[in-house]
């Protein structure tokens, strides 16, 4: 049963958020209603681990689970069959290059045990929005010119909150989250946020962490500054084949 209804957004999107951990028990997480997608609603949701997530035909709902989802940036995890195979690759990585296009592969991209997809096209507006102002980012996997995996979310500070990821090509997906881990830990961005656990990011070395050990990670690492330049020039662009070391 859960302890108290949840509260309706105020529609000014400045308003605050109640606090995290009135979300409920079951469905686990879920916070708030309404409000909007813009920007400051966003970043102000982010900052204190909300994120939102509701299917077409819903309010918007936003979400703060109890026990959340997250990769320390250099604990992605590749089985040593799937590095061996990348010896001879040839895809290339490379960030904000192709954000809408990535953004709409994940919206289509089958998911085991769901029925449509959560990213609607009021949501797809909003990140390509948030992309637009540097708030947003995509990782993209390309053999030649082909996209064939990647993923895209959103940072703030020194603090990554991934979104969602899709493959076109075995292994897309997984090479766009490690190469994320291997360069956020290069740029010393200890962790990434990856929400809710499933089997898939377990298999890649998934943490659970408690609402009550996450929030304050939050607070801390997007009060810090992010280093200047763009993620496409920091980036520049990556062999996948280095995966295979």
């Amino acid at each position: 049963m859960s302890r108290l209804p949840i509260a309706l957004l105020d529609p000014d999107p400045h308003a605050p958020f109640p606090p995290a951990q009135r979300a409920l028990r079951e469905p686990d997480g879920l916070l708030a209603a309404g409000g909007d997608l813009s920007p400051i609603r966003l970043l102000n949701a982010y900052r204190h681990g909300i994120f939102p997530w509701y299917s077409q035909g819903q309010p918007i709902l936003w979400w703060c689970p109890a026990q959340r989802s997250v990769f320390a940036s250099d604990g992605v995890r590749l089985s040593s069959r799937f590095r061996r195979s990348l010896k001879k690759s040839r895809w290339t990585v490379r960030a904000d290059s192709a954000f809408a296009e990535v953004i709409a592969a994940c919206a289509v991209a089958p998911r085991p045990g769901q029925d449509g997809t959560w990213i609607t096209d009021a949501m797809m507006r909003a990140y390509v929005e948030m992309h637009r102002l540097g708030h947003a980012h995509s990782i993209e996997v390309f053999d030649g010119d082909r996209l064939v995996g990647g993923l895209y979310g959103v940072a703030i500070g020194r603090m990554f909150f991934g979104e969602s990821m899709f493959s076109a090509e075995s292994g897309g997906s997984k090479i766009a989250l490690a190469m994320l881990g291997r360069m956020l830990s290069a740029w010393g961005w200890p962790w990434i946020d990856a929400q809710v656990e499933n089997e898939h990011t377990r298999s890649l070395g998934s943490l659970r962490m408690p609402r009550a050990e996450f929030l304050p990670l939050v607070a801390r690492q997007t009060g810090l500054a992010e280093p200047a330049g763009t993620w496409t020039e920091r980036w520049g662009v990556q062999a996948a084949a280095t995966m295979a070391d």
